[in-house]
């Protein structure tokens, strides 16, 4: 039999077996355990006795789970919190997290990441009550609607994070490739944090010339340069209270970075053209593609700078590496793609997703989703995926694209990604004739931005010329 043990354990949950599972192996292992088969019953238990860790089931009948989390926070504010789902969905991450839950586990239960969070929970009470910090309850918010969905552990983590920095006022750093969905990030942190009600604005600096990017961001005075002919406000001034969001900052130039430092550190900003200093108050998320570290080393990006915007690193991941979860994310397209081109309800096959799976995707979700919107329009009732690999090379419209290797899902090295990259490229140039923007341009095919494929194509020294059709 083992040790009896001084730590205390409630489990909430409205499923009978799921408590005695639960209950059988925390008292073998000598804790103390108590039940509750409902939300409302755990609270009165938590409010008269005193609990390390509490287990508390999501879904119940009656007070759901993140209802009676919101509840624990103030009748048992220092117990660690662990939510159980069958759901590992985005809200249930976000929200758990948010509200001041330890962790949440997803069901069907490993019993030894049972044991495993237990002990963490355990060690992180002590910790607490050592440093006597109470978590504080926090306000309702409505629920997030952006398109950031997925089961895999990466976008678990992802979604563990945003619900981890929400709610304070810390600069973010968005790091990952283009595609994978930044600004949705960035936008699901405004909307849980307690800035929701006030204005979030995305500024792309990569889309903004030197010349004109300060006046974006920081507003100019009436003929302060040619062509003001009015005073303007910047994103600084507009977003007073939200949140602004600076998408590729790795393309901002030098002076402007300074004066972003200046307003991330005073509070204040000053408008081209003006002596005088405005007080705002804005919280920062950035996001970059690139890798600053190495721009830092490289003077071409500021050190201070960097060090006050990576407070909180987030990665946004990227799709080859949560295959798992291109089936939600292609079937969701798939039901936006048929409503907004008034077409019938396609529903994909399992042929169809291991077609998808099966491809690199360099592009990422954004990718997916246009290859998905492309096979609607030109659907006749049923999908036809043309992906890069030896099956789809033979039924590309221009015999002379080059056939692409066929990923199959295992790790490839830097040399293989680096070479399948260039293929895929190669073939998006030849089937657009060389031509990078446009609606029928290389960037719109691969599901990427113009400005991304041109800084790929100049790092992997591809001439787009050499792709355009010549007359005989």
């Amino acid at each position: 039999m083992a040790e009896k043990k001084n730590e205390r354990i409630l489990i909430i949950d409205d499923d009978d077996e799921i408590r005695y599972s639960l209950n059988r192996v925390l008292s073998s292992r000598g804790f103390q355990v108590e039940e509750a088969s409902s939300g409302e019953a755990g609270i009165e238990c938590a409010r008269q006795q005193t609990f390390e860790v509490i287990f508390l089931d999501n879904r119940m009948g009656g007070m759901n789970g993140l209802e009676t989390l919101q509840h624990l926070r103030s009748v048992a504010a220092e117990a660690m919190v662990i939510l159980m789902t069958a759901f590992g969905t985005t809200q249930t991450a976000i929200e758990a997290m948010k509200f001041g839950a330890f962790d949440y586990i997803i069901k069907p239960f490993d019993l030894k990441k049972v044991l495993a969070l237990t002990e963490k929970a355990i060690q992180s009470h002590l910790d607490l009550k050592q440093s006597r910090t109470q978590y504080e309850p926090l306000l309702d918010s409505d629920d997030y609607k952006e398109g950031i969905v997925g089961s895999s552990e990466a976008m678990q983590g992802v979604f563990k994070a945003i619900g981890q920095v929400a709610t304070s006022n810390v600069t973010v750093m968005i790091t990952g490739e283009s595609g994978t969905g930044k600004e949705l990030v960035a936008r699901c942190i405004h909307q849980h944090s307690l800035r929701s009600g006030k204005p979030f604005m995305a500024v792309n600096c990569a889309a903004i010339p030197d010349n004109l990017i300060e006046s974006e961001l920081f507003g100019h005075e009436k003929g302060s340069f040619t062509g003001a002919t009015q005073q303007r406000l910047g994103k600084f001034e507009l977003c007073d209270g939200g949140t602004l969001f600076l998408d590729e900052i790795g393309d901002m130039a030098l002076p402007t970075q300074t004066k972003i430092l200046r307003a991330l550190q005073e509070g204040e900003i000053q408008r081209v053209g003006s002596e005088k200093t405005v007080k705002v108050d804005v919280r920062l998320i950035a996001a970059t593609n690139r890798d600053l570290k190495s721009e830092v080393q490289e003077k071409t990006f500021r050190e201070d700078l960097y060090f006050r915007l990576n407070v909180f690193p987030i990665e946004s991941v990227p799709l080859r590496r949560r295959l798992e979860d291109i089936p939600i994310l292609a079937q969701e397209f798939l039901n936006r793609a048929c409503q907004k081109f008034n077409r019938p309800q396609l529903t994909l096959k399992e042929r169809d997703v291991e077609t998808l799976k099966a491809y690199h995707w360099p592009g990422n979700v954004r990718e997916l989703e246009n290859v998905i919107e492309r096979q609607v329009i030109t659907a006749d009732g049923r999908l036809d995926l043309d992906l890069p690999g030896p099956d789809s090379a033979a039924r590309c419209n221009t015999a002379e694209a080059p056939p692409a290797r066929h990923y199959s899902g295992e790790l490839m090295t830097e040399q293989e990604l680096r070479e399948l990259e260039k293929q895929n490229l190669a073939r998006a140039l030849t089937m657009s004739s060389g031509r990078v923007f446009g609606d029928d341009g290389a960037a719109a095919m691969l599901g990427i931005k113009p400005t991304t494929l041109t800084s790929r194509l100049k790092k992997l020294k591809i001439e787009p010329r050499e792709f355009q059709v010549r007359p005989e």
